[in-house]
């Protein structure tokens, strides 16, 4: 154990990933979201039977953009992509790691999309009023695997700038901005 730690250390270190205004903005965005749906699943107003449900989607929803903000900086994926690279290399099937790294892939994006369609059946009948920031969290989905894949043409994807914008400010930041806006929708009185 003390080589895997060894190994994971010697190829990355805790730090800040995104020290680049955008990337500060990312995370503020991630915050903003989060504090929203927390404020959200405490305060929020929703009627029976399905109150629980949205008090725990909202939570829920909180909960997994915190963590995303926390990772955007702490780089926590960096880490789990050099234990991967660790374990490899000292178990042997380093040369071999691309069907692992699939096999992943592909169980994360499953995972996801179970996820997600469970929501969407736990929340029937509360769709009108949670089904934005489902689809807030679809495409932070998306972009999670998108950034898992770590593949090389991915990164190059990621890494584009079109019309003064990179790629993967496009992909990351409508996730967040959804939630948030449904936040404030469903947190918003309605005129009577």
């Amino acid at each position: 154990m003390t080589d895997l730690s060894d190994c994971l250390f010697s190829r990355w270190s805790p730090g800040l990933g995104d020290t680049h205004l955008m990337g500060w903005v990312t995370v503020g965005i991630y915050l903003l979201a989060a504090a929203a749906a927390g404020v959200l699943a405490v305060r929020g107003r929703f009627p029976a039977p399905g109150t629980g449900r949205e008090r725990a989607f909202w939570a829920l929803a909180s909960a997994l953009l915190l963590t995303l903000a926390l990772n955007k900086q702490l780089d926590l994926q960096s880490a789990l992509t050099a234990a991967g690279r660790c374990l490899a290399q000292a178990q042997g099937w380093y040369e071999n790691r691309h069907s692992v790294q699939a096999a992943f892939i592909l169980g994360l994006a499953g995972g996801g999309l179970v996820a997600l369609l469970m929501l969407a059946v736990l929340l029937r009948g509360t769709l009108h009023r949670t089904g934005l920031a489902l689809l807030g969290l679809v495409f932070v989905t998306l972009f999670v695997v998108i950034r898992a894949a770590g593949f090389h043409h991915m990164d190059a994807i990621i890494n584009t700038w079109i019309w003064g914008v990179k790629m993967n400010w496009a992909l990351e930041l409508p996730g967040p901005l959804i939630v948030l806006a449904a936040a404030l929708r469903e947190s918003t009185p309605t005129p009577r």
